[in-house]
């Protein structure tokens, strides 16, 4: 049997960020429409006190014929040095034979599955006119979250906040540069309060255990992505934006409910109802549920990444690197 093997370079000549979010899309209905077999995803806790994981996602798309198992290591120390927080590995299936057919790299696949979910929410719920943009945070998640925002809008200004101002303006000067053909302007903010009032779509990517901004000053009309809480004891969303926002929609509803401390602390808090965790990106895109209705709503994308956003992308990966003929096969 051969095994396509298909590297970060590999994968990002064969892709661009809007075949992903392309997939995601497929993925998110697929769920949807109950045409997935998507375990929850296994966690283990390898060392709480810095907050490393080790989860494994394993899968099945029968319509899209992807089945496969991501492993995803979070390790937030790893940025002070100056490796990948979050090193990962795809591997895909034959459905037909139940052989290996594809090994990629899952890092990579990671940051454009995640960005791309989330730059499908900000396509389908953002007001359509956006200029203004802010990301908070900068880690390994953080340029395809931008670049995401930036290929679904026409951003003119793209503020980024790290809590190291620093690390904000070196990223800052490095999307300024690859991300050019977007024509938007990307700056460093050192207090995000100074332009949190004025922007319209805000993403945040971090792994933070308390909120990363004041729910209540941001504005009428604003659509926010909440990336970064994937497990009950992080909150980086302010539990008042949840309460202020009028449409909220998830990648899915028990990954959600069950894993994002985002929404399980202020349910438990009696701040929200679970009730209002209950609209899926998915039946959005199949239109069954209604977003945004008018350009003073308030809306809100909570995703923990479920296994087939990665089935779907590898699947239209793996089958654009062999349209194109790139990456390295082996015999086994």
């Amino acid at each position: 049997m051969e095994i396509l093997i298909l590297r970060e370079e590999d994968i990002l000549k064969a892709v661009d960020i809007k075949d992903i979010i392309e997939a995601d899309k497929e993925a998110l209905k697929s769920y949807s429409q109950g045409k997935s077999d998507i375990p929850l995803r296994t966690v283990i806790d390898v060392d709480k006190e810095s907050s490393s994981t080790a989860i494994f996602m394993p899968g099945f798309i029968k319509d899209k014929n992807a089945l496969g198992m991501k492993i995803i290591d979070i390790y937030p120390q790893n940025i002070e040095k100056g490796l990948v927080s979050a090193p990962s590995t795809m591997i895909l299936i034959d459905r037909a034979n139940g052989f290996v057919k594809a090994i990629l790299d899952g890092t990579v696949l990671t940051r454009l599955r995640t960005g791309a979910v989330s730059g499908a929410a900000t396509e389908l719920l953002s007001n359509k006119d956006a200029k203004e943009f802010l990301l908070i945070g900068t880690g390994g998640q953080a340029a395809t979250q931008l670049e995401a925002v930036l290929a679904v809008r026409k951003i003119k200004k793209a503020y980024v906040y790290d809590i190291n101002f620093k690390r904000a303006e070196t990223f800052a000067k490095e999307m300024d540069e690859k991300l050019k053909k977007y024509g938007a302007e990307i700056l460093p903010v050192n207090d995000m309060n100074k332009i949190l009032g004025q922007v319209d779509i805000i993403t945040t990517v971090t792994t933070s255990k308390k909120a990363v901004f004041n729910g209540n000053k941001v504005k009428r009309g604003v659509h926010i992505n909440s990336v970064g809480s994937y497990r009950p004891d992080m909150q980086e969303t302010p539990a008042e934006f949840i309460v202020r926002a009028d449409k909220i929609f998830t990648d899915t509803n028990e990954g959600v409910i069950k894993e994002a401390g985002d929404v399980i602390i202020p349910i438990k808090e009696g701040k929200i109802k679970e009730e209002k965790i209950s609209h899926e990106l998915g039946n959005l895109l199949l239109g069954e549920e209604v977003g945004r209705e008018s350009k003073d709503e308030i809306t809100w994308f909570k995703t923990v990444g479920f296994a087939g956003l990665d089935l779907v992308a590898a699947e239209r990966i793996y089958e654009l690197a062999l349209e194109k003929e790139i990456g390295r096969k082996i015999e086994m």
